[in-house]
């Protein structure tokens, strides 16, 4: 599958995007004393890691 420039463009700022909300999340559980806030926000930063693996896997 080849990219345009605009996919590629595209791709590479939703990469960008989802490794900086992964990394937001991952600080912000650290700093959070509720337990299941703070697993919540592990999950979510989970999540937002394997979009970012997925997304990353196209530009293979």
């Amino acid at each position: 599958m080849q990219l345009n420039q605009q996919e590629l463009q595209n791709l590479r700022h939703l990469i960008g995007s989802h490794e900086t909300t992964e990394k937001k999340l991952n600080f912000y559980a650290q700093q959070c004393q509720d337990p299941q806030v703070k697993q919540l926000l592990q999950q979510s930063a989970q999540a937002a890691s394997q979009t970012r693996q997925k997304l990353l896997s196209f530009l293979s």
